[in-house]
């Protein structure tokens, strides 16, 4: 039987002590980014890359999406994507298996070229997929700059690795949804302890955009509403400090996308509305880098009162989830509006009333005191108020106070 050499079993060790690790991060790390970071120090510390990236699956868009990198381009964390099959990583990802290239990485047939990644610099090119149950959960890549040969067995070990891993990602990336659904719930609750305040109109719809921007992870929210007499939408409230978007013209209703929604009734989505045809500002779009849209409509019954506008930052397609979490929203703010302009009206009513009868008991006492007609003590009291330029109540109020009566006596 041949002796096993001094380094193999150092390799041994080495392989044992990496599970023994991963093992041990499956069993500790719940985070998502702590779970990504080790990940990456891992791959770097086996292969002496220059660079490490991970991307995760994005199952209901259908596409990878880069989540974690090491010593590059973090800034483009969250926007680089690629669809399953394309490029070196796509094809990783679809065929499920590891591929391993020492030199001209960036000659590869498969090979996909970004304009804001500087991938065309690496000779050498590793990418492993992570698996979980046989299910892709996306794919860690190795790079180095100068030619690198990967053994056969640290591709083998990275192999098994990202399959422990995958189990480690699912935990977490579950536990994030659930911490995600967990902060929407409370956001939920406050927009509605909110809503039933005794707060100023203004302020509940200011509260309202600021929160639902928290809860739709939004860049820019908004709320608009119907001028029924001029039949446009006009914003009410946003987070935004944005003066160009703050400043937007009026809409018409049927006009651009929040138009349609208010002519429908109906919630629409548009993933870019930069390109979207009869979207009416493509440029304050541009500038404050807003992409996707979902626009809900503010429902009384079954008439519409506006819309809430949620922007994103990158193209995002809205799941039903949200759509249904903003609906509702939309539909309790509109309640909170309706209310406050109830009372606002039974207040004005009351106003008006409290005039009528101070108006009233003015012309009484004038009649008495100057043996006149109702018609004449009214007229009176209109050429008092159009000399002083006081209002009509403040002139009653005059008179009242002059013929040394109380003015709310019955």
């Amino acid at each position: 039987m041949a002796a096993v050499s001094g380094q193999t079993i150092k390799n041994l060790k080495n392989e044992l002590q990496i599970l023994h690790n991963t093992a041990q991060l499956i069993s500790s790390s719940i985070e998502i980014t702590e779970v990504l970071e080790q990940i990456l120090e891992l791959v770097i510390g086996l292969t002496k890359a220059d660079s490490c990236l991970i991307y995760l699956y994005d199952k209901k868009n259908d596409e990878l999406v880069l989540r974690a990198s090491k010593k590059t381009h973090p800034k483009m964390l969250g926007k680089v994507k690629l669809k399953i099959g394309e490029g070196i990583t796509g094809w990783v990802a679809k065929e499920k298996k590891p591929i391993s290239i020492s030199s001209g990485a960036y000659k590869d047939k498969r090979f996909k070229n970004f304009v804001n990644l500087p991938e065309d610099k690496y000779e050498a090119f590793l990418s492993i997929p992570i698996l979980s149950k046989n299910e892709v959960i996306g794919v860690l890549n190795a790079q180095n700059i100068k030619k690198y040969i990967y053994k056969t067995s640290t591709v083998q070990l990275l192999f098994t690795v990202a399959k422990y891993l995958g189990s480690a990602l699912v935990n977490s990336l579950m536990y994030g949804e659930l911490k995600k659904k967990a902060e929407q719930i409370e956001l939920l609750s406050e927009v509605s302890r909110t809503i039933v305040s005794n707060r100023y109109l203004e302020e509940i719809l200011h509260l309202i955009v600021t929160m639902t921007a928290e809860i739709m992870n939004s860049k820019i929210c908004s709320i608009m509403l119907v001028d029924e007499k001029k039949k446009e939408l006009v914003i009410a409230a946003t987070q935004s400090l944005s003066v160009s978007y703050k400043n937007k013209p009026n809409l018409k209703i049927g006009q651009s996308i929040s138009g349609m929604v208010v002519e429908e009734k109906k919630a629409r989505t548009v993933l870019n509305v930069v390109n979207e045809q009869g979207y009416m500002f493509p440029k304050i779009a541009a500038k404050e880098g807003i992409v996707s849209l979902l626009s809900v409509p503010m429902m009384i019954k079954d008439r519409v009162i506006g819309v809430i506008n949620s922007y994103t930052a990158t193209a995002h397609k809205f799941s039903s989830e949200e759509i249904s979490i903003l609906q509702a929203i939309a539909n309790q703010a509109a309640a909170a509006i309706e209310s406050t302009r109830l009372n606002q009206d039974i207040l004005a009513a009351k106003e008006s009333l409290l005039e009528r009868k101070i108006i009233e008991r003015a012309k009484g006492i004038l009649m008495k005191k100057n043996n006149i007609s109702e018609e004449a003590a009214y007229k009176m009291m209109r050429q008092k108020s159009m000399d002083m330029r006081k209002g009509l109540k403040e002139i009653a109020e005059a008179v009242i106070l002059a013929s040394g009566l109380d003015k709310s006596a019955d």
